[in-house]
């Protein structure tokens, strides 16, 4: 193994390596030497045989035929982390912006409900003119309306060791493509009455999730998503429907929904008031922090990486609940200076951004940060910049400082650990 991987890494300063001879012939037993991702992260270098395999020359024999579900390559098997109530996406795996829907992160409060799609409904009621019980396919029957969005829990920050990786640090944040039926188009249905301001959203799990939310959003972009993806939506998040707010933190956009109730005032539910509230400077606690600010991180390079000196893409993906991203910069030399990276078109609103910035390694200690500036002028602020604004007591909501790479002598890449 020692011989192969010597040959493979040869002329390490080049972006291409040269395949050695004796592995292009075939050799005696190593079909190739590929970098495997053990549980949670840790990758592990390893000599795959062809017999390990099972595989013999893919020329010579007909593969599998069609099947009923498409498969990943054995060679790749990106995994999300679970813990009791969350489970988090493998940003550092992921090409592109669209979260594939079985690597969507997930935060239940009481685990996930089988709902029947043939006995579900939907009740709007309140102050509304005519209230309404509406099917699954009486919505579906509604005008549908396709759009990409992230949803991120507000709760979306660890920090505390080195070895850390990006779906550790931040990996409660997905995208998709949803399609649904616009709530506003639901209020009209309804007849939502002029004084009503909020709506209690309700969910069918055994939490009976419960969020108020202004009608003001409900009017602009709100959703109730039955597909992602272009498939039903996946019953980790809402199948077979659930509110979607876009740009606002997850928790409000309530799965598995089954009413809507309007009122001329919030409900103060658990979920807004002993949760989901976060303290701030004077002893006063902030409520209602409803808009997910504009975040970024570098998902490569990135721990666990080893890296090898010459020129590489520094990658990573940015987003903001208040609109689009206008700019993303990036530092290789700890925020003493910054360059621009350049965004992969196109740039939606409320959804993540790729961006990407070109950089010669040469072999030295070197510190990746990066910042997202959204087209509001917001800017990404430091963990000192969110302390000196909330205080040290302000609780592990709404945190989305600019997290640094340190890259060592030897290549590895570490997480700069910071207040968690």
């Amino acid at each position: 193994m020692e011989e192969h991987s010597k040959d493979i890494n040869q002329d390490k300063g080049s972006m291409g390596k040269p395949i050695s001879r004796r592995i292009l012939l075939g050799g005696a037993a190593t079909a190739a030497v590929v970098m495997l991702k053990s549980s949670y992260g840790q990758i592990v270098q390893k000599a795959i045989t062809q017999a390990e395999l099972k595989i013999s020359d893919p020329t010579k024999e007909p593969g599998p035929p069609p099947g009923v579900l498409g498969t990943r390559s054995t060679f790749e098997q990106p995994v999300k982390k679970p813990s009791d109530t969350s489970s988090r996406t493998p940003l550092q795996d992921l090409f592109g912006t669209i979260t594939p829907s079985d690597l969507h992160y997930e935060r239940h409060h009481a685990g996930v409900p089988v709902i029947d799609p043939h006995n579900y409904t939907l009740t709007i009621h309140g102050m509304v003119e005519k209230p309404l019980v509406f099917s699954l396919a009486e919505l579906k029957r509604f005008p549908s309306v396709t759009r990409t969005f992230f949803l991120e829990c507000s709760g979306n920050y660890r920090g505390g060791k080195e070895e850390m990786t990006p779906q550790e640090i931040c990996g409660l944040t997905s995208q998709s493509e949803w399609t649904g039926v616009m709530l506003s188009t639901l209020f009209r249905e309804v007849g939502v009455k002029p004084k009503a301001s909020w709506f209690l959203a309700e969910g069918s799990d055994a939490a009976v999730m419960t969020r108020s939310v202004p009608v003001s959003k409900g009017w602009e972009d709100a959703m109730i998503a039955y597909a992602q993806n272009g498939e039903a939506i996946r019953p980790e998040q809402g199948y077979p429907a659930r509110l979607l707010l876009p740009g606002w933190e997850g928790n409000t956009s309530v799965k598995w929904l089954r009413r809507i109730e309007l009122s001329d005032q919030p409900f103060m539910t658990r979920e807004e008031t002993a949760k989901y509230s976060e303290a701030v400077k004077d002893g006063k606690i902030r409520q209602f922090s409803f808009v997910m600010d504009a975040r970024s991180i570098i998902t490569y390079p990135a721990y666990p990486q080893q890296l090898q000196k010459g020129w590489m893409e520094i990658r990573g993906i940015a987003w903001s609940g208040r609109g689009k991203i206008y700019k993303v910069e990036v530092s290789t030399n700890g925020g003493k200076t910054w360059n621009a990276a350049t965004l992969q078109e196109p740039v939606l609103d409320k959804a993540h951004t790729a961006f990407r910035y070109l950089w010669d390694w040469k072999g030295g200690e070197a510190e990746l940060m990066s910042r997202a500036i959204d087209e509001t002028g917001y800017v990404q602020p430091t963990m000192k910049q969110l302390i000196d604004a909330r205080g040290k007591d302000m609780g592990g909501y709404h945190l989305n400082p600019v997290t640094s790479w340190l890259v060592q002598r030897d290549g590895r890449v570490l997480f700069k650990t910071e207040r968690q």
